[in-house]
């Protein structure tokens, strides 16, 4: 009992009579003090006339409370100082109320007059604590006197206050719901706020309070969209997930016309043959009505909400980058969404926290718009630090992006990630490669090669992850892999994984017949293992044994009936069940019923090959960068995303009354501050676009959004949409709109002068307008372009067949600009057939000539592109001339031939807008003038196919017309010969091996048994040179895929009697796998 007083008497020490001691910690300490001597020291600080004592004391107080500690026993001594003078002593005490008020909530009422008081307060901060304390103290009978300070908060000058009024309200709603209508009140004055420290505040207030009174947004809603920039973080989360469902509910889809439009164009091209044949019938009619149906036109609220979030692509937080990510993928035109990809990879290099949750839903979108992420594939590229979690989402996401074009690219990442150490990764590896070979045929005999290979490895969760995934792949084409079938029985006696063995048993029962000989064996070994096998196992045996006795009774029938004899006492129900099942079925008995009789049918009923899907395909009715999408299931809170209104609702709830007064200056002071930001900016897109514009000039923002939107639309549809958008708000005056017309047409041909001519699908900007804009929109866009001046359209310069003019190079025409040395100044490729028979003797200097004047060689013969019938006239054909593409080797060289067979000529023959694949590039032929009637010419063009059979989609464009047409390279075409010797040759062929290399066993006709017809019809299927060889019955060709220059080997052993095996070794797989089937089907014809 002594010991408490000492301890006392000794801790006290040093401290002379009445004077407080601050030598000691109070978060230190203290296990064995009583209660009554807690904090003293602190306490007798806070009682002093001091402030200096009792700052320090709040001081410590506070840093206490940071450190987890536990300081409610000091409540009464710090509230005593709430009525301090002291501004730094009062706010530390509003923190440490604002932290105990409801923990303390009767000594908290005691001070009410305190905090009322407080809300009068000079300093803002003052103010702006005493309402967070009140709204702190969680008592129902204080409700009227909280919503009364709110109220005044609301009103306050300082906007600090006014944020805090905006929190209080959320927390005064869940202490009673009843006060909602004045609540929403409060909300829709601080709507009203201009300042973007309120901004974000109010609309979780609103979130939380009022989120179906939409009608509160509309007159905020552009203020709220030119705040967002200069709101803070917190904030720009919260009114972007509000603009998100406020869009989806007052915007019609931008998406909702494209597949219509899509329709009508190809209806207008095929029907154009027999338009002038026979008189329109009903469906032709009601097939002309269509487009008559009004266009999609986005309203200028939508774009300006997609203009306004755009720079925020680029914040430091990820949470504001997701945020905008799922804005732009929820309502943006799929032209445009494909910003957002650059901004997602970004965040990507962050914490493995953030890039779990980019991951997840980047594999979302990926399903839906793959070539969004297609360019950044290598991003996606796994790291051996990468958490487990991590790799199995950047799995997914490289499964999802798969495609014929980068399929060898993923499958080359695949082999390197099953030699990893971490065996759940390399089992998510095996089933993603199941994924690429279900999802893409072509390389599914490569695929399933692979995973054969990996049935001889030594870690056996990898031999039996591969043997689960064979199973399923063979479903797909048993009749083909017998040898496989056999293979997998003989790992019966090796692999004890029991889902391995199971998949196994299951698949020489489901194909015995394929396997006669091999299926009994496998029973019997699995009948004397039985009792000692896991349940699974067990089951596939029972069934295996009921297979075998319907198709091969005479070898299997005691076999079958001594697994029934051992399943029948099992100590596993289900078994037993099973095997009194099985044996009622399969063994004919006296009252056995008319299922006996169809036991085959049971058993051997042919099974659907399973579909390996993606577990992200259903995710994308969950809003993306939400909690419910994280976890796939719906969390508590969460609110639906709304689906697109059928019809548009009223754009003029959303315009504001502007003050007679305030219009002439406002507009004066718009005309001052945007004539040099037009002038300088007008026509790109992209990250250069302004969104800080200010909340007056809302009108001008709207009705210029889609002038400057990035979605690629003409300039004739944009004057359109800005007059009608004028038309309905009544803002401006004809003569303003003409004016600034006037000055944005200036300035677009200002901008479009210099810029001279380009590639035919260079800029990704005008493939991703191009596959966006409608017929009509393409019309009209050509339709301007014949207007424009001379350097704008792809005339040839004049020049004679001599040496060629020195060509001026100005530096406005940088993208127009390439070294002499590369590509010198050509002459027209346009020639006419009896010009090139003339000039066949003469050599010229300039590269561009040669591929018009040269035959096409041993390629493929002439293709139709463009029928006379079709063309009103024009006929076209294409040839690969297998000749290098002048300026660009990676090009594949295509001849074109026109011919005029029409009465009048044809001018202005050109490509018009290309809508092509990601990575696939045109570079046209330049325009031909005039055709005419009965003439016939040849121009040249290159295309960039990127290694894939994908076909190359545009338009030949005359003065009056526009024809789609595409051409569609043979995989011979997209190579190049390549000479090297015999040991070279054997060097890269090594390299080359494994899912590299693809075996095809044929027989050779005898028209195809000499030399000659052998490389002749080699060479005229693929363009390969011939590599020397020893053997005589041995052919060796090699070549380079011409876009990425992979290697392709191809090797023919002809044997006696006309047997033969092909044997081609490439990077590119699918090249490979396609290129046997060329060659094969070209030797046995």
């Amino acid at each position: 009992m002594s010991a408490a007083p000492a301890y006392s008497e000794d801790k006290a020490g040093s401290a002379g009579p009445g004077e407080p001691e601050y030598g000691h910690d109070p978060a230190s300490g203290g296990i064995f003090s009583s209660d009554y001597k807690r904090h003293d020291d602190l306490k007798e600080m806070l009682d002093t006339n001091k402030d200096s004592l009792k700052l320090e004391a709040m001081k410590r107080i506070v840093a206490m409370i940071a450190r987890g500690k536990n300081a409610s026993d000091l409540f009464p001594a710090v509230v005593k100082n709430v009525a301090c003078k002291n501004i730094e002593v009062k706010k530390l005490v509003y923190v440490y109320l604002v932290r105990y008020a409801e923990e303390q909530q009767d000594l908290a009422l005691l001070s009410i007059s305190t905090f009322q008081r407080g809300l009068k307060d000079p300093n803002q901060l003052i103010r702006a604590s005493a309402l967070r304390v009140l709204s702190s103290i969680r008592v129902p009978i204080i409700v009227p006197i909280m919503m009364l300070a709110i109220k005044e908060a609301a009103s306050d000058m300082s906007p600090y206050v006014r944020k805090t009024a905006a929190h209080a309200i959320p927390k005064l709603y869940s202490l009673d719901s009843d006060q909602k209508d004045q609540l929403i009140e409060v909300i829709e004055k601080l709507l009203a706020d201009k300042t973007t420290l309120v901004a974000g505040s109010v609309v979780m207030a609103f979130e939380e309070v009022c989120p179906e009174r939409i009608d509160l947004i509309h007159k905020n809603y552009r203020k709220l969209c030119n705040l967002l920039i200069d709101v803070e973080e917190w904030g720009q989360v919260v009114i972007i997930s509000m603009l998100t469902r406020y869009a989806r509910t007052q915007f019609l889809s931008p998406t909702q016309n494209e597949s219509l439009l899509e329709d009508n164009a190809e209806k207008a091209f095929y029907g154009s043959e027999e338009d002038e044949a026979r008189a329109p019938g009903p469906e032709e009619a009601a097939a002309a009505a269509l487009p008559a149906r009004k266009p999609y036109v986005m309203d200028p609220d939508h774009r300006l909400l997609l203009r306004n979030t755009k720079p925020l692509l680029q914040s430091r937080s990820a949470a504001v980058v997701m945020a905008v990510a799922q804005l732009y993928f929820h309502l943006a035109p799929k032209a445009e969404v494909g910003v957002i990809a650059k901004a997602l990879v970004r965040l990507l290099r962050s914490h493995s926290e953030v890039q779990y949750v980019v991951l997840q839903n980047v594999a979302t979108m990926s399903i839906k718009r793959r070539g969004m992420f297609e360019p950044y594939l290598k991003s996606f590229y796994i790291r051996s630090t990468d958490p487990t979690q991590i790799k199995i989402l950047k799995l997914e996401v490289l499964t999802n992006l798969a495609n014929e074009t980068n399929i060898p690219t993923v499958l080359r990442e695949f082999q390197t990630y099953i030699r990893s150490m971490d065996k759940d990764f390399v089992a998510a590896t095996i089933q993603a490669i199941g994924r690429c070979a279900t999802n893409i045929g072509r390389v599914r005999d490569t695929c399933l090669n692979g995973l054969v290979q990996l049935l001889s490895n030594r870690d056996e969760l990898v031999v039996a992850e591969s043997v689960v995934v064979i199973k399923k792949l063979l479903q797909m084409q048993p009749a083909q892999h017998g040898e496989i079938i056999k293979h997998l029985a003989k790992l019966t006696d090796s692999i004890q994984v029991p889902m391995a063995r199971a998949s196994i048993l299951w698949l020489i029962g489901e194909y015995c017949e394929h396997v006669p000989r091999i299926a009994p064996d496998v029973l019997r070994k699995m009948a004397k293992s039985f009792t000692a096998e896991e349940d699974i196992v067990k089951l596939q045996v029972i069934n295996l044994a009921a297979k075998l006795y319907l198709t091969n009774s005479k070898q299997t029938k005691l076999l079958t009936q001594y697994v029934l004899s051992l399943a029948k006492y099992d100590q596993n129900y289900d078994i037993r069940d099973r095997a009194r099942f099985t044996r009622q079925l399969i063994v004919p008995s006296e009252q056995g019923g008319a299922l006996s009789r169809h036991a085959k049918k049971l058993f051997l009923a042919p099974k659907p090959a399973p579909v390996l899907e993606s577990s992200f395909k259903d995710r994308d009715h969950f809003q993306l960068g939400s909690l419910s999408h994280l976890l796939n299931a719906k969390a508590t809170g969460y609110q639906e995303l709304p689906d697109w209104p059928e019809e548009a609702p009223d754009p003029s709830v959303r315009n504001v009354e502007v003050p007679e007064w305030t219009k002439c200056s406002n507009r004066e002071k718009r005309k001052e501050k945007e004539k040099p930001f037009y002038s300088d900016s007008e026509g790109e897109s992209g990250p250069t676009e302004s969104a800080d514009s200010d909340p007056e000039s809302e009108t001008e923002s709207d009705s210029k959004s889609s002038s400057e939107s990035s979605s690629g639309e003409s300039s004739s549809e944009s004057d359109h949409e800005e007059q009608e958008a004028d038309e309905e708000k009544g803002r401006s005056s004809e003569t303003e709109q003409s004016e600034e017309e006037g000055e944005r047409r200036k300035s677009k041909k200002r901008k479009k002068g210099p810029e001279g001519r380009g590639g035919g699908s260079s800029s990704e900007e005008d493939s991703d307008s191009s596959s966006s804009s409608s017929d009509s929109e393409g019309t009209s866009g050509s339709e301007e372009e014949r207007v424009e001046p001379a350097p704008w359209r792809r005339k040839t310069p004049p020049s004679s067949l001599g040496a060629p003019a020195a060509k001026e190079i100005s530096l406005l025409d940088l993208e127009d600009f390439t070294p002499p040395s590369l590509q010198p100044v050509s002459p027209p490729a346009v020639v006419s057939s009896s010009l090139a028979a003339d000039l066949e003797g003469l050599t010229f200097t300039d590269s561009s000539l040669v591929p018009s004047l040269l035959s096409p060689g041993q390629g493929s013969g002439r293709q139709e592109l463009l029928h006379r019938v079709a063309g009103e006239g024009l006929a076209v054909d294409y040839t690969f001339s297998r000749q290098p593409f002048p300026g660009d080797p990676h090009m594949v060289s295509v001849q074109i031939h026109f011919s005029n067979s029409s009465d009048t000529p044809i001018k202005g023959l050109r490509v018009g807008a290309p809508k092509l694949p990601a990575g696939i590039s045109i570079q046209e032929f330049p325009e031909m003038e005039s055709l005419e009637p009965g003439e016939s010419a040849t121009a040249v063009m290159g295309i960039n196919f990127c290694d894939s059979t994908q076909a190359a989609n545009f338009q030949l464009c005359t003065q009056t017309r526009q024809f789609y047409v595409s051409i569609q390279p043979p995989v011979g075409e997209l190579m190049a010969p390549v000479f090297m010797s015999e040991n070279e040759f054997k060097k890269e062929q090594g390299q080359l091996t494994g899912m590299n290399e693809i075996t095809e066993k044929l027989t050779l006709p005898d028209t195809c048994r000499s030399d000659h017809a052998v490389v002749q019809k080699v060479t005229a299927t693929a363009n390969l040179g011939r590599v020397p060889c020893g053997a005589s019955d041995e052919y060796r060709f090699a070549g380079r895929t011409l876009a990425s220059g992979s290697l392709v080997l191809l090797t023919l052993d002809a044997r006696p009697a006309g047997a033969a095996q092909l044997t081609v070794n490439s990077e590119k797989m699918v090249i490979g796998t396609m290129l046997v089937k060329d060659v094969v089907q070209a030797l046995t014809l």
